[in-house]
């Protein structure tokens, strides 16, 4: 299968050094010791950055710094969103203000999606969001088809969409995303005002700015980058970003919520995940159970062990065993498929008490600003 790494689509087996490569990125090395209690960092899950530097000075000197994502709200919240939505946590802990851009008018322009079944999807994951810890207080979520009801604020976001226009060229669009509409260019150009007004002076002024992705949308960073450069009307920043592995799906690929075989949910049932892993997951092991004693299993392939290694065993040194024990054949893949089950039902227990008490919750995030 030919590898495929865009914004809309991710296809064949991914070469992660390739892209750090091909994108100009920073493999992502020595980081404080609070970083690396996270095993988002400490396992290289986030593997790569441009300009963290900014963010890590930030932290230590108790400076201001935003955090600024943006939700795609065309399907169903699963595991693989996981990744940045603990980020999300993650640096608000740090002290971060959290931005959140539910990109309503993308979905729109890129996917015939309605505004009203965007806001009602976006919902959902504001529940999740709030389930894994955010805290309203330093956060702001908002939709691009309605930035703030502050007049002032909401002038000077659309404002600057505006007057980027001017700095990005039609060759250029072309040359980032490949295939390229108007819709699309408009979207790109909001997406870059998403990530820049932080630092206007009617939101949090000039300060540092992150911005986790996975490595698809890393051609929305480079051109709205290249247009901070341009524009002479601010003083921006530039902008810091941070790059995660794509969470695999049960048959592997990237998990994708538009194919409900290939995710699991923060809804799904217990009985649910059973179901889906013992069937779908994809795994390392041996064709036969002799062969399996005898050669050993492969964890780096097996989807249950990578859900294991990126989220759901915080241990090390037990996780290092379950590895050993798969290669070595002494454990076998129903037994290694058991073990994540339990451990994603055992996190997914306490993850739905807390994403109804979060009902009580959604309007502090949305429908304020």
């Amino acid at each position: 299968m030919k590898n495929i790494v865009t914004p809309w689509e991710v296809k064949g087996n991914i070469d992660y050094d390739k892209l750090i490569n091909e994108f100009g990125l920073n493999h992502l090395k020595e980081l404080p010791d609070v970083f690396e209690k996270e095993i988002l960092f400490r396992r290289k899950v986030v593997f790569a950055h441009r300009d963290i530097q900014r963010i890590l000075e930030a932290v230590k000197n108790k400076k201001k710094f935003v955090m600024m994502t943006g939700m795609m709200p065309t399907g169903k919240f699963h595991l693989g969103h996981l990744i940045v939505a603990k980020q999300m946590v993650f640096y608000q802990k740090l002290g971060a203000k959290v931005y959140i851009a539910v990109a309503d008018l993308e979905a729109y322009n890129a996917r015939g999606q309605s505004l009203e079944d965007s806001r009602k999807i976006a919902e959902d994951y504001i529940l999740n969001y709030i389930a894994l810890g955010l805290n309203p207080k330093n956060c702001e979520i908002y939709f691009q088809s309605e930035r703030s009801k502050d007049a002032e604020k909401s002038n000077a976001y659309y404002r600057l969409q505006n007057l980027l226009a001017k700095h990005a060229t039609f060759n250029e669009f072309k040359a980032v995303y490949g295939e390229i509409s108007p819709g699309k260019m408009l979207s790109s150009l909001l997406q870059a005002a998403d990530m820049l007004h932080a630092q206007l002076p009617e939101f949090e002024g000039p300060c540092p700015v992150l911005i986790p992705v996975g490595s698809d949308q890393d051609a929305h960073l480079r051109i709205a980058r290249d247009m901070a450069l341009r524009i002479k009307d601010f003083k921006f920043i530039q902008l810091s970003s941070t790059y995660n592995l794509f969470i695999p799906g049960l048959s592997g690929g990237k998990m994708s919520a538009s194919d409900p075989t290939s995710y699991i949910s923060p809804t799904d049932s217990h009985k649910e995940v059973e179901a889906k892993i013992k069937k779908y997951a994809f795994s390392g092991g041996q064709s036969t159970l002799e062969e399996h004693r005898k050669k050993g299993g492969n964890p780096d392939i097996d989807v249950s062990f990578q859900y294991l290694r990126m989220l759901f065993e915080p241990d090390d040194k037990k996780l290092e065993k379950i590895y050993n024990d798969y290669k070595s054949g002494k454990l076998l893949s129903g037994e290694l498929k058991q073990i994540a089950i339990d451990k994603i039902n055992t996190f997914l227990k306490e993850h739905q008490k807390k994403r109804e008490l979060a009902k009580k919750q959604l309007n502090k995030f949305i429908y304020k600003i």
